[in-house]
């Protein structure tokens, strides 16, 4: 049986709690420093209380400590992960190996993103030095992942949606050169999002103004069948910086998915936690946060991935601008698509190399009400970044994740009720209540009365009454009676630790080994290959003479701010490296 897990960003709490409830099996999180995204700091008595929340249903919560670390650092790092152990984290996912080497870190170890995995023979190295999970580049093919899988006999994680990083993880030092806040300690400006000129080595500028080293978004939801059978065994949704209604959106949209995998072969996989979701909204990955979307490299070949013309979120196109009305500070806006509006409608256009965005303070079916925005026009594609109906759809129905609890109801002497019960994760309870009450005049109307009540929720339980066995009466007991003998034994299930999918192993750590850098290198900032990627400009552009027969264009540069970037080629790797100039 392979356990399939889908693993859900939190940049806080309350965050990482609505992804358990739409359908995560793990969370992963940072803790108050050391994580790869400073902004999405923590506390210890936070992340205890998600572990608290999350152990309910079986899953698991990751702690990020994932930049390089000081040797100075160290002893901060090392009692923030006790502390963090010892409050239910069930794994730390880490990029310096010197932390393989404390013997009382129990929980498994994850070899981050960062360490840059991405051939059998790093996953191998760092298999040996005690990670019992490795994390792949996001550049890989499925072929070269099926190679990686079949190498190694610890845990292989994917990331299968959000945000790209153009450059190779762990290995891009673009932020800290253009900057000074660098990626390796969790202060990344996206320096990949900003506008760039694109000149020869005779000066003439062959783009102006593009984010030129822009990826769109991941997204796989459609292949995750062909991750899982090659040996995947969890599944990343990137995001720790991205809002609930993101977190919800795309957790519940992955979910489903993989809801429908486990449902279509159950004897092959099934889920990494318990419980079953249930919640109102459709989740449609277009409603909330995207730049587009791409494949990437996973079917081997080159595709277009950038989102030169478009950084930020875009969000769904509804259509092209019709007409526009002007009158004061305020314009109306018709537009051709179908798409109908809504009192708060966030939407976005491209206008030259500018992304403008405007809010609609009133909506009716295809017509927008709001200030004016000088730049809109006619004949403009124009995309809906916020769907108000959306989000409120996203509140107003926020999923409810329940444990199934078989419950099995046996009367015996003096009205002695016993309720017996097993949940699907295999916790089975037996609880006695004593009835004091007199004998039910109509049978099929009293046992009617037991399943209604007790086949109802109790907090995060629902109930399936299968056998009612007694004598030649039952009881009469009132319906508030029946609910709280319920509720009552919902308490005691929650007393007892839910089950664990045996998905996690920890292998005996060897601690460090020459094999793996105790640091993950890293190069100056003002010298060397700032990053190198899988991503080309020349193809992009049409430009490729390898894969497009274009001519030889020369030295290529990128200028941001008056800073020049030197753009290097390796067309038999099909790589592509921005060096400092």
């Amino acid at each position: 049986m392979g356990y399939l897990e889908l693993l859900a960003p939190a940049r806080n709490a309350d965050i990482g709690i609505a992804a358990i409830d739409c359908g995560a099996d793990a969370v992963y999180i940072a803790g108050p420093a050391f994580g790869a995204r400073k902004d999405a700091g923590n506390s210890v008595e936070d992340i205890a209380r998600l572990c608290d929340y999350a152990h309910r249903f079986g899953a698991r919560i990751f702690v990020t400590v994932n930049i390089i670390l000081r040797d100075d650092e160290l002893p901060a790092v090392h009692a923030f992960m006790l502390d963090a152990q010892k409050a239910g984290a069930d794994a730390f996912i880490i990029r310096d190996m010197r932390i393989c080497g404390w013997d009382d870190i129990t929980v498994p170890l994850h070899a981050s993103t960062q360490c840059a995995i991405r051939d059998v023979e790093s996953a191998r190295r760092y298999e040996a030095a005690g990670c019992s999970r490795i994390v792949l580049e996001r550049e890989l093919s499925l072929e070269q992942i099926k190679q990686i899988c079949n190498a190694v006999s610890c845990e292989v994680e994917c990331f299968v949606h959000g945000a790209l990083c153009v450059g190779y993880s762990g290995e891009c030092r673009l932020s800290e050169y253009l900057n000074g806040r660098s990626a390796d300690r969790g202060e990344c400006v996206q320096a990949c999002r900003s506008l760039y000129d694109l000149v020869d080595g005779n000066g003439r500028t062959l783009v102006r103004g593009k984010a030129l080293l822009s990826l769109r978004d991941f997204d796989l939801h459609d292949r995750l069948e062909e991750l899982a059978s090659a040996g995947v065994c969890s599944f990343k949704i990137e995001g720790r910086l991205k809002n609930i209604s993101y977190v919800r959106n795309i957790t519940r949209l992955y979910s489903k998915a993989l809801d429908a995998l486990v449902g279509a072969a159950p004897e092959r996989w099934c889920r990494g936690s318990f419980g079953r979701v249930s919640g109102g909204f459709k989740p449609d990955a277009d409603k909330t946060f995207t730049r587009g979307y791409t494949s990437l490299f996973f079917d081997g070949k080159r595709g277009k991935w950038s989102s030169m013309d478009a950084p930020k979120s875009m969000g769904e196109c509804v259509g092209t601008v019709a007409s526009v009305r002007r009158g004061g500070k305020t314009m109306t806006v018709r537009v051709k698509g179908g798409a109908q509006f809504n009192n708060g409608d966030g939407f976005a256009f491209v206008s030259g190399n500018a992304i403008v965005g405007f809010r609609a303070d009133t909506a009716s079916g295809s017509e927008i009400c709001c200030k004016d925005v000088p730049e809109l026009r006619e004949g403009m594609t124009l995309y809906r970044n916020v769907n108000a109906a959306f989000e409120r759809e996203l509140e107003r129905n926020a999923c409810r994740r329940e444990i199934s609890v078989e419950l099995n109801v046996r009367i015996s002497g003096a009205f002695t009720i016993v309720l017996e019960a097993t949940t699907e994760d295999g916790r089975t309870l037996s609880s006695s209540y004593k009835a004091d009450v007199e004998k039910a005049e109509n049978r099929e109307r009293a046992e009617a009365m037991l399943r209604e009540q007790l086949g109802k929720r109790a907090l995060h339980y629902s109930f399936r009454v299968g056998d009612i066995t007694a004598g030649a009466s039952l009881p009469l007991l009132s319906a508030s009676t029946i609910n709280s003998m319920r509720r009552l034994l919902a308490e005691d299930l929650d007393r007892m630790p839910c089950g664990i999918v045996p998905m996690q192993r920890c292998p005996i750590r060897s601690g460090m080994t020459e094999a793996v850098p105790t640091v993950p290198p890293s190069l100056p900032a003002a010298t060397g290959n700032l990053l190198r990627s899988k991503y080309c400009i020349k193809y992009e552009l049409n430009l490729c003479p390898k894969h497009q027969g274009a001519k030889p264009t020369g030295e290529l540069f990128l200028i941001n701010n008056g800073r020049r970037l030197a753009l290097q080629f390796d067309c038999k790797a099909c790589e592509m490296s921005v060096l400092a100039d």
